[in-house]
């Protein structure tokens, strides 16, 4: 089993490539090469393999404050589990459920919210496309001070505020105000019960 992400930069004509095409390659290098493991096309839109599906949502999140750490910038992403077939070079050939469940949520369900999931167990995907709906309320309205703020913890969540404060050069209690209004401790209770369910669903 693993997961396949499909998605495209919002705005992406907006800005230069070259403020988010590096940063967005970075990302995707952390997982593995191209173009077996990840690839961009079309200029704006992207598929990745990420085969550890405990830290699918994790890396959709990571990218998401990735982009909105620029003005005007947002991603799309459809996240498909399942199996696959590994006979193929470039993932954009790729096939196997994955590929069809990502594409078909990237068809579907990316025209109601910028993140979601399917897999072959539909209550699964139920409860937690409307769980993302409700955190996309927050997410899809990240400031870039907020993504800032979000990313810094997520590149080390054992960090500190008060060193995240020090390297954002703000004091603590607006480093306080822009944790809440980011919502980040709710989004990483939604991330652990995303790892929770997923764990059941591997070990059934």
């Amino acid at each position: 089993m693993t997961s396949i992400l499909t998605g495209d930069i919002i705005n992406s004509r907006e800005v230069d490539s070259n403020e988010w095409l590096p940063l967005i390659k970075n990302a995707f290098q952390t997982i593995g090469a191209s173009p077996k493991i990840w690839e961009i096309y079309r200029g704006d839109s992207f598929q990745i393999e990420i085969e550890n599906i405990e830290n699918t949502l994790l890396f959709a999140i990571k990218l998401k404050a990735t982009l909105k750490k620029i003005k005007n910038l947002d991603v799309r992403i459809a996240i498909g589990i399942g199996d696959k077939n590994d006979n193929y070079k470039n993932i954009t050939e790729g096939n196997g459920e994955a590929f069809i469940y990502s594409g078909l949520a990237f068809d579907t369900l990316l025209k109601k919210q910028n993140l979601a999931i399917t897999s072959s167990d539909k209550d699964f995907d139920a409860v937690f496309n409307t769980s993302l709906a409700l955190a996309l309320l927050t997410m899809d309205n990240w400031t870039v001070n907020s993504a800032d703020f979000v990313l810094k913890y997520l590149e080390n969540p054992n960090t500190t505020q008060k060193l995240i404060a020090k390297g954002l050069k703000i004091s603590e209690s607006s480093a306080s105000e822009r944790r809440k209004r980011a919502g980040l401790d709710e989004i990483m209770q939604l991330e652990k019960l995303y790892r929770e369910l997923i764990n059941q669903k591997i070990n059934q």
